[in-house]
């Protein structure tokens, strides 16, 4: 018969709290960063110079295809090799994430730009406007409007990828619940906690997402899918 003792984890709940902060910075860092990369990346796949247009998909395709995990030792354990500096296990999951996160972002971005009928951008060409100006004023605020459910969708992927930093020893959540587990031999009571601390926080965003993809439904917006985004 097990019996649950929630009294050593309760103790010490300010370790997991701050394995918490820990998690949400390298998230917030990496869509910090993974955003606009992500929108260069399409930008430059949606280009008619060939050449970029495929070091940009080939970019994507690798990054969406190869293991997080992977991505991540390689960033952590090789990269300082070629460069000879120093990788923190905080810069190399920043680093990791942020490239990765821009791989998914970047089609994000391709299908929101190419969602927006063509007749937009040739009535802004007709009045003189530039390719900037036409993508800036026209196109980006009603595809952006479009993809914000997936956005969402891909930071709570995005959110629950980060649990791999543990592994190259940053303290996030992940890693602090094993910390805990090993010092009050409780991990049945320390996981679950956990556990239900992953559920609150993405069952909320989740909501969120929800209830903006229904208003958008509601105001005639047809929102982003990707497959396997």
């Amino acid at each position: 018969m097990v019996e649950w003792n929630f009294l050593a984890v309760l103790a010490d709940y300010d370790l997991l709290l701050l394995g918490l902060l820990n998690t949400l910075k390298v998230t917030g860092m990496a869509l910090l960063f993974g955003v606009p990369l992500g929108l260069t990346l399409a930008l430059f796949r949606l280009s008619t110079f060939r050449p970029l247009s495929a070091v940009a998909a080939f970019i994507v395709e690798f990054f969406r295809a190869t293991p997080p995990l992977v991505q991540l030792f390689w960033f952590f354990f090789a990269l300082p090799i070629l460069i000879d500096v120093r990788m923190t296990p905080y810069i190399a999951s920043i680093v990791t994430f942020s490239i990765q996160s821009s791989a998914f972002f970047a089609e994000i971005f391709r299908a929101g730009i190419q969602s927006i009928d063509k007749g937009q951008w040739e009535g802004a060409s007709a009045i003189g406007m530039t390719y900037r100006q036409t993508l800036s004023r026209v196109v980006l605020p009603q595809a952006v409007k479009r993809m914000i459910p997936a956005f969402m969708e891909r930071s709570i992927e995005l959110l629950k990828t980060t649990t791999l930093v543990s592994t190259v020893a940053y303290s996030d959540l992940m890693f602090q619940a094993n910390d805990l587990a090993q010092k009050t031999f409780r991990p049945l009571e320390v996981y679950t906690v956990v556990a239900v601390m992953y559920f609150v926080l993405i069952f909320v965003f989740s909501q969120i997402s929800i209830w903006v993809e229904r208003r958008l439904a509601e105001s005639g917006e047809t929102s982003v899918r990707l497959d396997g985004a």
